[in-house]
């Protein structure tokens, strides 16, 4: 079945199941046994390892204290996981969410909010759209988006994500928000004025050793956890002996405390109504990549572990996870790619696993705040700049740019969308460049001249200088006839038809699929004009589809029943009876035919 049937018949499903919700870790309940207990406590336990320097390095991102990130972490992670249907999903707050965040804080500086409270009020927006979403099965539009879209704006967040933490790697102050060439440009400006800091650049190449260390010595060890706590450690040492470090720490920036997530009130107030049409399409945008990230993380995890997982539970998990993390004071957050490979490569068997883990996270809160505290800023950026790297997957980028020439370029615009436009509007350029594409690639219908040869068979008419003076022209018309490829079919039948000396047209639509309003009005337009100069219109071979859309718009009964053949079940006898209608509308005339056939097709 061809591309676009398929996406017909897709959409056409999507209203089978909206208003569904379900609480799908009740089910695991019925069987939960101890064994999984003990997996899945495992599993959380190590989820959190990864978590916590996650959450403390993305609020080195969005500019905030840590606190509000970690809360993201619990909230979101136990809110989300009573609505996933993947046993292995993890939300939480992301790399790609806390770019955008921080992007969307610093463009709003002048509203008189603090950045919390835009990013509590940015939470509930994206949370309404995604639940409102994932209850009108919108999570089947994920189906719909080109892979290199997601590829290209993956790498793009990756390589932003590095090129944000130049500057703490580096020892030097930036303004809040800057862009990506601003980004580069100052710091190869610092590099080659040696305007840097020694200490910075010292702490973030021994952080890079110690995390390729613990990497290569023990792979299935958390080398960030492990690097940020031993130079948490080394960094409380030093200050127990100096007063003042002549470097950045976690508490300089923010202290992370050891409170126990509370309700923070209703973020939707007087006070941020205004801010509503600035902050929509920003919200949207997160939603759309929320989709992506949950659905290329759900649909690759259950491949490993032959999970079947429901696109419109995952979407209102994430919905109803980015709700609670506003009413608690907390950033938004999405799909964590990092945590949910965790997840499952560390056996967990349910959901309950995410619950268990966001426990852990308390419990680690309230007994090693001290430590984390006096992790060096540049420990955190070189984690981060690892973390960017992690995003640039090589092989993906290689196949999309292999591919074909419409991957390439999608791939191409969105990655550099996102270096060089908002991260909102990249998103919306990647998927309108993919569509454009595609709409073009199945809209290209060609025509060949084909004639009878010498010999009566059909043979394609390679020199123009030898083409005979036909009175009838069978035009084989075949692939898709929506409204993208009207225009071009009407121009091209058109153009045949300038020939004055065809007086008969036959449209050969057997092959003809998906005929909308704009392509019956250029065959009525090509009608008018062929009846206007005493000249006639017949088509033959027409499918029931194209037969049921020429009735009801009426186009049939302005051609004529008589000049309308339907597909019979011998191949060409629907043609064979358009060409004796030909020879009674040419009395006395000798006839001779011209045959045309889309090229791929030919």
């Amino acid at each position: 079945m061809d591309s676009v049937t398929e996406l017909t018949e897709e959409v056409a499903a999507m209203g089978q199941h909206m208003f569904r919700v379900r609480l799908p870790f009740l089910g695991e309940l019925r069987t939960y046994s101890w064994d999984k207990f003990k997996a899945d406590l495992i599993a959380g336990a190590t989820v959190t390892l990864v978590s916590i320097p996650q959450a403390i390095g993305f609020s080195l991102i969005l500019n905030l204290p840590p606190t509000p990130v970690i809360a993201s972490v619990v909230i979101g992670g136990l809110v989300g996981s009573l609505f996933f249907s993947s046993r292995h999903h993890v939300f939480g707050p992301t790399s790609s969410i806390s770019l955008i965040v921080a992007a969307t804080i610093a463009a709003n500086t002048a509203t008189g909010l603090h950045p919390l409270e835009l990013a509590t009020y940015l939470a509930f927006l994206i949370g309404v759209i995604q639940l409102l979403s994932g209850l009108l099965n919108f999570g089947e539009i994920t189906k719909f988006i080109s892979r290199s879209v997601v590829i290209g704006y993956s790498t793009g967040i990756g390589i932003l994500l590095i090129a944000s933490q130049l500057h703490n790697i580096l020892g030097y102050a930036v303004d809040a928000g800057q862009n990506f060439s601003t980004n580069v440009l100052q710091a190869l400006f610092d590099l080659g004025t040696a305007h840097v800091h020694p200490w910075a650049i010292a702490i973030a190449a021994l952080t890079f050793a110690i995390f390729w260390s613990v990497q290569k010595v023990r792979p299935t060890w958390p080398e960030a956890l492990i690097g940020l706590a031993l130079l948490g450690l080394g960094a409380k040492v030093y200050t127990v002996y100096s007063h003042a470090a002549p470097f950045l720490m976690v508490r300089d920036e923010g202290a992370l405390t050891a409170v126990v997530p509370s309700f923070a009130g209703y973020p939707f107030g007087p006070r941020r109504i205004h801010l509503l049409p600035e902050l929509a399409g920003t919200a949207i945008a997160i939603s759309i990549l929320g989709m992506l990230e949950a659905a290329s993380i759900t649909k690759g995890l259950a491949a490993k572990s032959g999970q079947k997982v429901e696109p419109n539970q995952e979407l209102i998990g994430m919905g109803a996870a980015n709700i609670a993390c506003a009413f608690f004071g907390a950033v938004p957050g999405s799909s964590s790619f990092a945590r949910s490979a965790v997840n499952y490569q560390s056996g967990a068997r349910t959901q309950i696993s995410s619950i268990l883990s966001s426990a852990v996270v308390l419990l680690v809160l309230m007994f090693g705040t001290s430590v984390f505290n006096f992790i060096p800023v540049a420990a955190l950026a070189s984690h981060l700049i690892r973390v960017g790297i992690k995003m640039i997957n090589w092989h993906q980028i290689r196949i999309s740019c292999r591919s074909t020439p419409s991957d390439l370029v999608v791939f191409v615009v969105t990655l550099g969308s996102c270096l060089f436009l908002r991260l909102d509007t990249a998103i919306y350029v990647g998927i309108g460049v993919s569509l454009v594409l595609f709409l073009k690639k199945t809209s290209t219908p060609t025509l060949v001249e084909y004639a009878i040869n010498e010999s009566g068979s059909l043979a394609e008419l390679r020199d123009p200088a030898q083409r005979p003076h036909p009175q009838i022209s069978i035009i084989h018309v075949e692939g898709e006839l929506f409204f993208g490829a009207a225009d071009l079919f009407q121009e091209q039948v058109r153009s045949l038809a300038e020939n004055q000396n065809i007086r008969v047209f036959i449209l050969r639509m057997k092959n003809a699929r998906h005929l909308d309003a704009s392509t019956v009005m250029a065959m009525e337009s090509l009608h008018d004009y062929l009846r206007e100069t005493g000249r006639h219109l017949l088509i033959s071979g027409s499918n029931p589809e194209v037969t049921h859309v020429l009735e009801n718009s009426g186009l049939l009964q302005q051609i004529g029943r008589e000049n309308i053949f339907p597909a019979e079940a011998n191949a060409t006898m629907a043609t064979r009876n358009a060409l004796k209608r030909a020879k009674e509308l040419l009395p006395g005339d000798s006839v001779e035919m011209r045959v045309f056939y889309d090229t791929k097709k030919a």
